[in-house]
């Protein structure tokens, strides 16, 4: 956009044409139900969106830069992990020279349009977003099936998510649009107003990459934010495809810039530019961390602190006391270990076990979990593969190190051909100091501690650098209500699986080297990205 005429024109638009259409009646926040797959109509309609996803295999997308398409020499590849000879799709990959263009493009677009933008205009656009997304619930879904290998559910389960975040924070910032409740002072009006920042920079994972790649995005753009969205290597293909969407939906072009490219080149370039406002990071501790060190270096014309909002890993634990029922407390297990293959940042990787029952729970998570089925997600298994070659053998290297410190494999640890395949997979015997009980594997493996009794339950609980999610699953209502004090994460959960947050119900987010505890779905989340401006005029 023109910044000598950029503002002047929108200000003519907006006061004339839209001002006065700003009330608006909205039914309350629900979130989007999980589709019935046991209905043989959704079941028709989800193989339907199959079959539609399939025969666009090795479709492009290229960049969006300051709201027109890059063509680039090199492009990124996104296969199938349950069958890696198939390619998804491909996106053009960007430079480290696009990468500063995207900044400088976002920054200008922000600071000349966007953030001058009503906050009931942007919320119209995701409300928008959110009713053609709804419509097309299974293509994206779909697609996450073959790009993610996630089996019907889980990925229905993302796409629903992606929904719920753009109908909630299109009603959170219309609450929060408006000048702010304030004390009142004689002889003065006083008044607070939340505003954005600038341009943000948005890092999703590819484990989920609709549900928290909608959601930082939207975030950033409801509040009035521009953004640079660099999407996971592994997930490329539904980010290029949501882009589209939001564009369907009304979404200006120049305000969101479609950078895929490496972390080394382009995500150190979009981190340290002296015009990022803020860095939004949804992945492992590793590149949390340098996303963190990075971005604290002040450069060369910065006039800001750059924010970071940081969602990192988890070493997650479901406690289980002696109070317990033993077929329910495993079958919550299972729920919350194999789900996805275990690659959730909130997935149970520990078990741990009061010492009276223990035997009694193992045995039955072995005979729970044996009954999984692993295959190509498109059948619909209780897995899939996992993400790529990488993480199949760092998988594979944890399941040996868990037997070579002693833990006694209980169940799976094998392969299956054919694609990335990991077997649902049990280690006993595990001890609290084991790596497999500190270290984040991110697959489909549950470790099994004894503890001596609940004092000592909650000490393992505890004993990770980590504080994400986990859960204690108990009968007794004093451990009950210690547990809410004393077991240290973000999003404890009592009495169920640790796994399924929902928007707005359960507002996700950890402690400790599990990051900023930036609850996504929460009331206070878009207050992240931005700043109170208090204003007083005096009679």
């Amino acid at each position: 956009m023109d910044s000598s005429t950029g503002f002047a024109q929108f200000k003519e638009f907006f006061y004339k044409d839209y001002r006065e259409e700003t009330d608006m009646s909205l039914m309350p926040f629900k979130n989007e139900a999980f589709t019935d797959f046991t209905d043989e109509k959704n079941k028709a309609a989800f193989e339907e969106a199959l079959a539609k996803v399939k025969s666009e295999f090795g479709k492009h997308w290229d960049l969006l830069i300051d709201g027109e398409r890059i063509k680039t020499e090199n492009v990124i590849k996104s296969i199938d992990p349950a069958d890696p000879d198939t390619v998804v799709g491909t996106v053009g990959k960007a430079t480290k020279e696009i990468a500063d263009k995207a900044v400088n493009s976002a920054y200008d677009v922000f600071e000349n349009y966007w953030r001058w933008t009503e906050p009931e205009f942007r919320a119209r656009i995701l409300l928008k977003a959110a009713h053609l997304l709804r419509q097309r619930k299974h293509i994206f879904s779909a697609t996450m099936v073959y790009e993610e290998s996630k089996n019907w559910a889980e990925a229905d389960g993302d796409t629903c998510e992606a929904i719920d975040f753009l109908e909630f924070y299109a009603r959170e910032m219309m609450r929060l649009g408006g000048a702010q409740t304030l004390v009142p002072y004689p002889g003065e009006e006083n008044n607070m107003y939340y505003i954005p920042l600038g341009p943000i920079v948005v890092i999703p994972p590819w484990n989920f990459p609709m549900a928290i790649m909608a959601g930082m995005t939207t975030a950033a753009l409801v509040t009035g934010n521009t953004v640079v969205l660099k999407p996971a290597s592994g997930a490329p293909v539904v980010a290029a495809k949501f882009i589209d969407l939001l564009l369907e939906a009304g979404m200006p072009p120049e305000v969101i810039n479609f950078c895929p490219g490496s972390g080394g080149e382009v995500g150190d370039t979009l981190v340290g530019h002296p015009k990022t406002r803020l860095i939004a990071f949804t992945g492992s501790m590793e590149v949390g961390l340098h996303i963190q060190e990075l971005s604290a270096k002040t450069q060369p014309g910065q006039i800001w602190v750059k924010r970071t909002i940081l969602e990192m890993g988890g070493k997650d634990a479901l406690l289980i006391d002696a109070t317990a029922d033993p077929e329910y407390a495993a079958e919550q297990a299972v729920l919350g270990a194999f789900g996805f293959q275990g690659q959730k940042c909130s997935a149970c990787s520990r078990l741990i076990i009061e010492a009276p029952i223990y035997d009694e729970v193992v045995a039955k998570v072995v005979e729970i979990a044996k009954n999984l089925t692993v295959g190509h997600p498109s059948d619909n298994p209780n897995l899939g593969a996992v993400i790529d070659s990488s993480a199949f053998k760092m998988i594979k290297d944890y399941i040996q190190i868990g037997q070579d410190d002693g833990g006694k494999l209980l169940l799976g640890g094998g392969t299956k051909e054919g694609g990335y395949f990991v077997e649902p997979t049990v280690i006993g015997d595990v001890k609290e100091d084991h790596r497999i009980a500190l270290e984040e594997i991110f697959g489909p493996v549950l470790a099994c501690i004894k503890a001596d009794d609940f004092e000592h339950g909650i000490k393992i609980f505890n004993s990770t650098q980590f504080g994400l999610t986990g859960g204690l699953i108990s009968n007794d209502r004093e451990r009950l209500e210690r547990a809410r004090e004393e077991l240290h994460c973000g999003n404890l959960y009592l009495n169920r699986k640790i796994t399924g947050a929902l928007v707005g119900v359960q507002p996700f987010g950890g402690f400790n080297m599990s990051g900023t505890d930036s609850k996504a779905g929460g009331q206070d989340y878009l207050m992240l990205f931005m700043q109170a401006k208090t204003v007083t005029e005096r009679w």
